[in-house]
């Protein structure tokens, strides 16, 4: 039983630091209409929890989308897809272990329909799983003599 779908302040990523750290590294992929970027952190990181493994952040264009009120509301969009959809991705972190740090970057140059963006954010945590899966195996066959 999954706890209530909520979305905490402790899950959003708002360290300068962090996402510095995050939009240096190239762990990427693209999903049209977002490029998820993802960074692995270690255990010992005092911001994560086992009940949130990861810390999230949005952002939209302001160069392709000129007023606040259309960027403030992909957000809440980018938001609520993510809140509903969660789940499994902390379910694949809390078996492997592992905290995340997740940026969605919206690319769109229109706005996309709520049901399609939330299909896409459905994906990319699909996608994230699958990536996080694969390279837990590469580092375990690795790891082996």
């Amino acid at each position: 039983m999954h706890p209530r779908f909520t979305f905490n302040k402790t899950e959003r990523l708002n360290n300068r630091k962090l996402i510095r750290k995050l939009f240096a590294c190239n762990d990427a992929f693209f999903l049209y209409p977002f490029r998820v970027i993802f960074l692995e952190m270690d255990h010992a990181s005092p911001l994560f929890s086992k009940r949130y493994p990861a810390q999230v952040l949005f952002t939209v264009s302001k160069k392709r989308f000129k007023l606040a009120v259309a960027r403030n509301r992909l957000k809440r969009l980018m938001r609520e897809g993510y809140r509903k959809n969660k789940y499994a991705l902390y379910d694949s972190l809390n078996a492997n272990g592992k905290f995340l740090l997740v940026g969605f970057v919206y690319t769109a140059k229109s706005e996309v329909p709520y049901h399609e963006m939330e299909k896409k954010i459905k994906a990319a945590i699909l996608r994230l799983t699958q990536e996080l899966d694969h390279r837990k195996e590469t580092d375990s066959n690795h790891t082996k003599p």
